[in-house]
């Protein structure tokens, strides 16, 4: 349980994170920015300090339980000892993991789905077949406030030209498929006949199964097969968590500039929050996360719709 909270009453946050940040820095990684966000990395774990207007913000995150009290109680000893000119209180809360953390609250998730265009009956048939065929798995599904986010994304970018990775039941698909521009194709990818069979209808039934062309098998082979010259529009990218790296890097290359690359789960359940997770799939996310904020070739943005959506545009 390696997350845990705190907020430092005080009238001045900025001048104490910046304190602090100071005086670590001899003997810790540390980074602070315009707006007002400070990180210190020490050898235990991380602390992050934000000055907001209710006082400091603080999240330490560790690897245990044993290596997240080391981070408290050096943060908390030195923002005591240099508060000179204030008597400061640093209540931690109780240790928490990444998979407990409530991302979105339950009751801003039905007032989301309760205030967007709503679905059609082919959506929604096609959400209940999927319930009913695929039980657990359900899950993996797009919400529908998630898909409509979709469709409007790919109008927005006039797109002609979508690929998808990931088609599960091919509610996303129907959703992307919806938005494309006359003449527009969609491209996805799965490796699941059983799955992918129980979209196809509701494309027939939507009059738009001659835009969507579904490849069964590798994803990497299907894209590595694509022309190298820029010619995607939009990409939605919802499949096995450990591509994700290998499935950005094949489409950003032929994403034409003002396209669209959007990933689903970056937040893997709020499982990348927290070091403690250290799968395979963890690792790669954080590791993609880190790279799309600093990737040149785009510019991006991470949503918390849902369990995380990242939007990257290319330059």
């Amino acid at each position: 349980m390696p997350l845990s909270t705190a907020l430092v009453a005080t009238d001045r946050p900025g001048r104490h994170l910046k304190q602090l940040l100071s005086h670590l820095g001899h003997k810790a990684a540390t980074q602070v920015t315009g707006d007002g966000r400070g990180t210190v990395g020490l050898d235990a774990g991380t602390c992050v300090l934000h000055a907001t207007p209710d006082g400091l913000s603080l999240i330490a995150t560790a690897a245990d339980a044993d290596a997240l009290a080391h981070v408290q109680d050096v943060i908390t000893r030195h923002l005591v000892r240099f508060a000179t000119q204030e008597d400061l209180s640093v209540d931690w809360t109780g240790s928490v993991a990444g998979e407990d953390l409530t991302v979105l609250d339950p009751v801003a998730g039905d007032y989301l789905l309760a205030h967007c265009t709503p679905p059609d009956e082919v959506l929604q048939d096609l959400a209940a077949t999927t319930r009913e065929a695929t039980g657990n798995a359900s899950t993996m599904q797009v919400s529908h406030d998630e898909g409509a986010l979709l469709t409007m994304l790919t109008r927005l970018v006039n797109a002609r030209f979508a690929v998808e990775v990931g088609t599960f039941t091919g509610y996303s698909a129907l959703c992307i498929a919806r938005g494309l521009a006359d003449g527009g194709r969609l491209l996805t990818c799965d490796v699941s006949d059983e799955w992918t069979a129980l979209g196809r209808p509701a494309w027939e039934r939507a009059g738009l199964a001659d835009r969507i062309e579904l490849k069964l098998g590798p994803a990497v082979d299907t894209l590595r097969a694509l022309p190298e010259e820029p010619v995607v529009d939009i990409a939605f990218i919802d499949a096995d968590k450990v591509n994700y790296p290998v499935y950005y890097e094949e489409i950003i290359q032929r994403m034409r500039p003002g396209g669209l690359v959007v990933l689903d789960n970056v937040f893997l359940g709020g499982r990348v929050f927290d070091p403690a997770y250290q799968q395979e799939h963890h690792v790669a996310m954080r590791r993609l996360n880190g790279l799309i904020a600093g990737d040149e070739r785009v510019e991006s943005v991470m949503l918390p719709v849902r369990d995380g959506v990242t939007l990257a545009r290319r330059r």
